[in-house]
């Protein structure tokens, strides 16, 4: 009889802090049950994005030679950029307008932050040979700022703040 009623007042606690915790207008339920992509900027759009990115850093590698597996020809659009920002946006759900959380996906990348699923990875389905290795050997062979430079160009592809150089300060930009 006593655990009944003991476990009758947890039941009735958890359901009263449900109640608190949803009813505060704070939380959405959904958001537990349902991982939504995040709001992307109005005037970029993800498939155009690598090329952007690769216009302000050209020699940061494509890592394009990967076979697709359908037309079994070289997939030259399928590079590095391209698919961090699919593994950015849509496996991890992170923004992409912000610098910390491309430092945390170039963290994933470098194994210090979180591991990488092989199975979810863009381009496991659809080349033949997975690249997250080959992405992850030209990640780490990007010097610190090679890294910070990348992660500029992904901020400022993403962001509605006008587009500067990763290298140029804003202040050089102003005073010609």
């Amino acid at each position: 009889m006593k655990r009944k009623r003991s476990l009758s007042l947890l039941l009735t606690a958890l359901g009263v802090m449900c109640l608190v915790v949803l009813g505060s207008g704070r939380h959405n339920l959904t958001q537990f049950a349902f991982r939504q992509p995040p709001a992307i900027a109005h005037s970029v759009r993800i498939s155009d994005a690598w090329q952007q990115v690769y216009q302000q850093l050209p020699d940061l590698p494509l890592e394009n030679q990967y076979i697709n597996r359908q037309t079994g020809k070289l997939d030259p659009e399928n590079t590095l950029v391209r698919r961090l920002i699919s593994y950015h946006t849509f496996v991890k759900g992170r923004p992409p307008n912000y610098r910390l959380d491309w430092k945390l996906t170039l963290a994933d990348y470098l194994g210090a932050n979180e591991w990488i699923r092989e199975a979810s990875y863009p381009g496991h389905d659809t080349l033949r040979q997975n690249p997250l290795e080959g992405d992850r050997a030209a990640i780490q062979r990007l010097n610190r700022d090679q890294r910070n430079a990348l992660v500029q160009a992904l901020v400022n592809v993403f962001s509605s703040v006008s587009q500067t150089t990763p290298n140029t300060p804003p202040e050089a930009q102003q005073n010609p």
